[in-house]
C-alpha cells in the first residue's frame, strides 16, 4: 500500500487493492476533511446500508492516527450518500423533537452507532428547548433520549 500520509492517497490505494475503479476527491468541510468517492460500482461500496463505507472510514482514520496521533478525523462518503443520510437523520429527529416541545414528554430513539449519535447530539447542541442524552456506557449501539431542556440552554449531553 502507498506509504503516503495523505488521506486521499490512503483511501485511493485501499480502493484499488479492493478492485474498485474510482476517483477520490478531498473536500474541506466545517467538520474536517471529507473524501468523496465517485465510481460506477457505488452499490458495492454502499452495501449493507453503508457498512463498507463505515469500515473504510474506520481504516483510513486508524492508519492516519497510527502515523500521527494528532491527525484530524476524515469522513468517507460515496457520491454524497452519507451527506444525504445525515440530512435525513437530522430532519427525522427534529420532527420528533417537535413532539417533545409540544408535550414535554421524552422520546427514545432507535439504537444508533457513535457516528449517528454524534450527528444527533450536534443537531441539539444549541437548541434552546430540547436536549439529547445517551447513556455513558461502552455499548456500540445506544439509544438517545430527546427531552425537554431544563438547564437553561446548556449543551447536549453525551
Amino acid at each position: 500500500m502507498n506509504t503516503s500520509s495523505n488521506p486521499r492517497d490512503i483511501l485511493d490505494s485501499m480502493l484499488v487493492l479492493l478492485g474498485f475503479v474510482c476517483e477520490v476527491k478531498a473536500f474541506p468541510t466545517n467538520r474536517g476533511l471529507t473524501l468523496q468517492v465517485y465510481t460506477a460500482d457505488k452499490d458495492r461500496l454502499l452495501a449493507r446500508s453503508g457498512a463498507v463505507v463505515d469500515d473504510l472510514q474506520l481504516l483510513v482514520n486508524r492508519i492516519l492516527q497510527a502515523r500521527d496521533k494528532e491527525a484530524p478525523r476524515v469522513q468517507v462518503d460515496v457520491e454524497h450518500w452519507r451527506e444525504m443520510q445525515d440530512d435525513s437523520l437530522v430532519q427525522k429527529v427534529r420532527r420528533l423533537a417537535e413532539s417533545v416541545r409540544m408535550t414535554g414528554l421524552p422520546i427514545q430513539l432507535e439504537p444508533m452507532n457513535g457516528y449517528e449519535r454524534r450527528i444527533v447530539h450536534n443537531a441539539f447542541k444549541e437548541d434552546p428547548d430540547v436536549v439529547s442524552w445517551s447513556p455513558p456506557d461502552d455499548a456500540r449501539l445506544k439509544r438517545i433520549t430527546l427531552r425537554k431542556r431544563s438547564d437553561g440552554g446548556k449543551a447536549s449531553e453525551t
